[in-house]
């Protein structure tokens, strides 16, 4: 089946930062293994123009509002490709063609009779842009952004989504995988067990005036969610575009656990009142904090993914997101323990692996992969524990579960580094008898390399890419193809090349 995944498109309001990087890292990633495995795959991201915060923004930084969000999206744009993520479509909210998009779907759902308009006074929250209920505060402050919230009162229009709310639940239930984590299947449904209030899609011109125009009523622009979360299907063009019902089939969302809400009760019955089916699954990711506090502005710990990349690399800090936090959960990010990784993991175990193997090859074996012999029962073992990390991979990344598919990688690293040890190459070099056994340590040895390389590709682009061109290997070719031994011709050319993963020494403090 066809991969249609999104992350949300990132509020303008802000410059890109860590948690930013680790969606579109792990999006990427994703999109990389579906490819791996043979899929269909289409990969969006984008940025959110409209609403209160993004006029404040742009107030505050003294500027035109366009040209501000201009600048700032600009910036998301931009901050993808030093991370190696290639999004195949990068959308924006103030596109053209969303605009007309949003407006159709209004005007739809407000002839269907899904869209009312009615006096309102609520808590209004700034920070989230939508109304708060008193459960959801906590000590009378919203959770998320530890503000108390403004009391407001005025005229609005409300999409009905009380409607929906036996058949979301009744959905939910029907589809486990539906949302993922499961912890976050259960927060939702815990939500759904109260009454659905309406959402009020919309704000009066006479407080904001930057966001889409209600197309029954100029003096109303539309509220933030009706607006954004429209992205996912206008950006693969919805109505009738000739992609659209393919793609839209294979859709999944990944989100950050603060817009659960939106994503898992908004965005699935505004579908329905549009007539569409839901997205296929939601997965729903926590946070990162910094030395273990909350990431701020205020607090001036603000990762930039500029930052990270010029300091260790795309590579080490892709392998550092995506084996670090475990994916639901929340995670620290902190210099030392990205060095920390680069230098035992990337430099230590899998770098060492590669150059002491390949520098034998070029030594031992004239830079030709060898013809192997009989394999023995450690030959065999590391053979068959490489072939069933493959397979372990592969379960754990469709599961989401990068941590433990990284796990699984690793164990054959060090296994195969064990096996260096144990079988000694350059000591059987020295002896003229032992020529088929060494050609059989140096070919396990490849092979394993190849292995490893094949389920590394979706995490670390780039260093895979050194390390296929370095085994001669034929790009392009499928996880399941390459589940085999012995595909490295006998004679094929080996070249050694740079070191992977240099040892970066820590700064001085």
């Amino acid at each position: 089946m066809t991969l249609y995944l999104t992350t949300p498109i990132f509020y303008v309001n802000a410059q890109p930062h860590l948690g930013h990087a680790y969606t579109a890292v792990v999006a990427d990633a994703v999109c990389r293994f579906a490819r791996l495995e043979g899929r269909e795959v289409f990969f969006q991201t984008g940025t959110d123009e409209h609403g209160d915060k993004i006029a404040q923004a742009a107030a505050t930084a003294g500027t035109d509002v366009r040209d501000y969000v201009d600048r700032v999206s600009a910036m998301f744009r931009d901050a993808w490709p030093p991370l190696l993520v290639e999004p195949d479509n990068f959308i924006r909210t103030t596109d053209p063609e969303h605009v007309k998009v949003v407006q159709r779907i209004l005007q739809q759902v407000y002839d269907r009779g899904d869209i009312y308009f009615s006096d309102y006074a609520g808590l209004y929250c700034k920070g989230c842009e939508r109304f708060l209920t008193e459960k959801e505060l906590v000590d009378g402050k919203c959770p998320d952004h530890l503000t108390a919230p403004e009391k407001v009162a005025e005229q609005n229009y409300f999409f009905a989504m009380s409607r929906y709310q036996q058949w979301l639940i009744d959905h939910i239930k029907a589809n486990p995988d539906f949302i993922t984590p499961e912890r976050y299947r259960n927060e939702v449904l815990a939500f759904l067990s109260e009454p659905l209030d309406d959402l009020c899609i919309s704000r009066p011109t006479s407080r904001l005036t930057w966001g889409v125009p209600l197309p029954f009523d100029q003096r109303f622009v539309t509220y933030v969610w009706f607006d954004a979360l429209i992205n996912y299907i206008s950006g693969i063009g919805y109505p009738d575009g000739a992609d659209f019902a393919r793609l839209w089939a294979g859709a999944e969302h990944l989100i950050a656990k603060d817009i659960l809400k939106p994503h898992a009760i908004f965005w699935p019955t505004m579908l329905r009142a549009m007539g569409l089916e839901p997205y296929r699954r939601l997965h729903v990711h926590g946070y990162w904090s910094i030395n273990d506090a909350k990431m701020s502005k205020s607090m001036g710990n603000v990762i930039r993914p500029e930052d990270m990349v010029a300091e260790f690399g795309a590579d080490s800090i892709r392998y550092f997101l995506l084996r670090e936090m475990s994916f639901g959960l929340d995670s620290s990010y902190s210099e030392d323990a990205v060095l920390a990784r680069r230098n035992s993991d990337l430099a230590n175990d899998l770098g060492n692996l590669f150059s002491r193997s390949l520098t034998m090859v070029k030594n031992f074996a004239d830079s030709r992969v060898p013809e192997p012999g009989a394999l023995n029962d450690e030959d065999r073992a590391l053979r068959d524990a490489s072939l069933a990390m493959m397979d372990e991979y592969r379960t754990h990344m469709r599961d989401w579960a990068f941590r433990q598919a990284l796990e699984a990688i690793w164990e054959v690293i060090g296994q195969a580094n064990r096996y260096i040890v144990g079988n000694a190459p350059w000591e059987l070099a020295k002896e003229p008898d032992q020529a088929e056994r060494l050609a059989t340590v140096l070919g396990t040895l490849l092979e394993t390399l190849r292995c490893i390389t094949c389920v590394l590709h979706p995490i670390m682009p780039a260093a895979a890419g050194k390390m296929s061109l370095a085994l001669g290997l034929e790009p392009g070719r499928r996880l399941d193809e390459q589940r085999r031994w012995n595909l490295l011709p006998p004679g094929g050319t080996i070249t050694l090349g740079e070191n992977l993963f240099p040892r970066i020494k820590r700064k001085k403090q």
